[in-house]
């Protein structure tokens, strides 16, 4: 039946009732947004929790020095220059997973007024296996370069957190800085016109040659596979699944993507199974 078709009375009171019940709808929720915070969750558990994860920064530590003595125990021209190893500050020496724990905690993005804030604290622990290891190489006449993209105005924190934790060479000599460059090319050039780079050790493949930075995920992937020899000799791998230019390349190279975008093309970037037969 039409509703015109009932009585001025009943209708009024349809209506009434109507707005009533409407009245006591709960709003609906709004919907959820996209948090690229709660995304790091299995990631940063899983490095401050899991002996997996220290046993692969023990194995790449052990490696490192068997090379290393492999490398002191060969006779070439290259030891008329002092050996020196190269590595990265983090993720590689010092573990920065607390900060990574804040973000999710406090639902937050990386951003370089909270990072600079965790750095001034001077607080990050070694890696599990670093400080034997440095030690060692040091005690074999190896010279320890820290080749970092932590900024030239974070190099006194730094150092401070180097010598805390009681590495060797913590100083502003053998402490190389980002300048003007991410690119960390000139800065190994540097360490190897006056040293006998022995090996690199990083957590991501631009920590060994620039070469690797290419703007797809599969051309990264590509071109590591086309050195597969170089690591685990003169290039040591340390893992980080939190953050890195691998997940800039599932960018696009474009950082400026909303977090929706964002949390997207990481998704797009699966390769899922079909799924079973029905």
């Amino acid at each position: 039946m039409p509703r015109s078709s009932l009585p001025p009375i009943l209708l009024s009171l349809a209506l009434t009732g109507g707005l009533a019940a409407c009245a006591q709808q709960p709003a609906q929720p709004p919907a959820p947004q996209t948090s690229l915070a709660d995304e790091l969750v299995m990631a940063t558990a899983w490095m401050q929790s899991s002996g997996e994860y220290a046993a692969l920064s023990h194995q790449a530590f052990n490696l490192a020095r068997m090379n290393l003595d492999r490398a002191l125990a060969a006779d070439g021209s290259q030891a008329q220059r002092p050996p020196a190893i190269i590595v990265d500050v983090d993720e590689t020496v010092l573990d920065n997973s607390p900060y990574e724990a804040w973000l999710i905690a406090n639902d937050e993005n990386y951003a370089s007024d909270s990072w600079h804030q965790w750095v001034e604290r001077a607080s990050a622990v070694p890696m599990p296996g670093a400080s034997s290891f440095l030690d060692y190489a040091a005690s074999r006449g190896v010279e320890i370069f820290y080749v970092t993209n932590r900024r030239d105005d974070e190099t006194e924190a730094t150092l401070r957190n180097l010598r805390q934790v009681g590495f060797p060479d913590a100083d502003h000599e053998h402490f190389l800085p980002r300048t003007d460059s991410s690119d960390k090319t000139s800065r190994r050039l540097r360490v190897a016109q006056s040293h006998w780079v022995v090996l690199l050790m990083g957590d991501n493949l631009g920590d060994f040659s620039q070469g690797f930075d290419r703007e797809s995920a599969a051309a990264r992937r590509a071109a590591a596979n086309a050195q597969a020899d170089a690591f685990g000799s003169r290039y040591i791998v340390l893992p980080n699944p939190a953050y890195g230019a691998w997940e800039e390349a599932i960018y696009g190279g474009d950082w400026s993507l909303s977090d929706e975008q964002k949390s997207r093309a990481r998704r797009n970037h699966l390769e899922a199974w079909g799924g079973p037969t029905r």
